[in-house]
């Protein structure tokens, strides 16, 4: 499945935190001009579940590195 913005997020061999992988994928966003609007939507999803729900989440939305 091809995410929803073509933005890439290193988290491979990353600090296995929700909230740094929620962080690191926040920052790129903002840093590609996503809308707050969007990246808000991103993280009530991502948080709206388990690890496996966010790590799905990001994938979604991010290509994951």
């Amino acid at each position: 499945m091809k995410p929803k913005y073509d933005i890439s997020v290193q988290l491979i061999g990353e600090n296995g935190n929700a909230f740094n992988i929620i962080g690191k994928v926040r920052k790129e966003m903002k840093r590609n001009g996503v809308s707050n609007d969007e990246i808000d939507l991103f993280i009530n999803e991502a948080m709206s579940g388990d690890y496996d729900n966010l790590l799905r989440t990001c994938m979604k939305y991010v290509n994951v590195e």
